[in-house]
């Protein structure tokens, strides 16, 4: 019993130190097209993000993107429910689904990469799209409609097409800033 106690504590310790490396590895994003994308016009809103940043200096696209998913898991709580997808609505609401979550997000970077003078060179789109886990499409398990799509985030650098892509909803459970995107 002992023996088995050890091994299954093992097992979780790596599973919780590399499940980045895990999640990356095995889980694959596809892009099924682009949701709406919303500015900041809300000042309780505009107001939340500039109160979230703390004279931030280093402004490379990595520290930025990681901001905007602090900013955003901060500020939603996941649920299950039919609910606002607009960051301008989601500010008061404070509860969202994947839908949410990745329009916030993609709302909150976007304004911070105006906020720091990038917004020339990247950008941040919500897509709509589906999760492969070792290749298979996992959305064709289930039933619900709930589970037909998820979405996400990516950033793209304007010049080079380079792309960081995000989870906002993965981040806000599991601490997972980069996820696998393929084209």
């Amino acid at each position: 019993m002992k023996r088995i106690f050890i091994i299954v504590l093992i097992l979780t310790t790596v599973g919780l130190l590399f499940r980045e490396w895990f999640y990356r590895n095995l889980v694959t994003y596809k892009s099924l097209g682009l949701r709406t994308n919303y500015s900041a016009t809300n000042n309780k809103l505009v107001d939340y993000i500039d109160a979230s940043v703390d004279k931030q200096a280093d402004t490379d696209i990595e520290q930025i993107i990681k901001l905007g998913l602090s900013i955003t898991s901060g500020q939603l709580n996941f649920t299950a429910d039919k609910n606002d997808i607009d960051p301008n609505k989601l500010i008061s609401s404070k509860t969202a689904h994947c839908v949410g979550y990745a329009s916030f997000f993609a709302t909150t970077c976007n304004y911070l990469l105006k906020k720091y003078n990038l917004s020339d060179r990247w950008s941040a789109k919500p897509q709509v799209g589906q999760l492969y886990f070792i290749g298979t499409n996992i959305h064709k398990y289930f039933d619900s409609s709930f589970f037909k799509d998820h979405d996400f985030v990516t950033v793209e650098n304007k010049e080079t097409g380079e792309i960081f892509a995000v989870d906002p909803t993965v981040n806000d459970y599991l601490d997972i800033d980069f996820i696998t995107y393929a084209k």
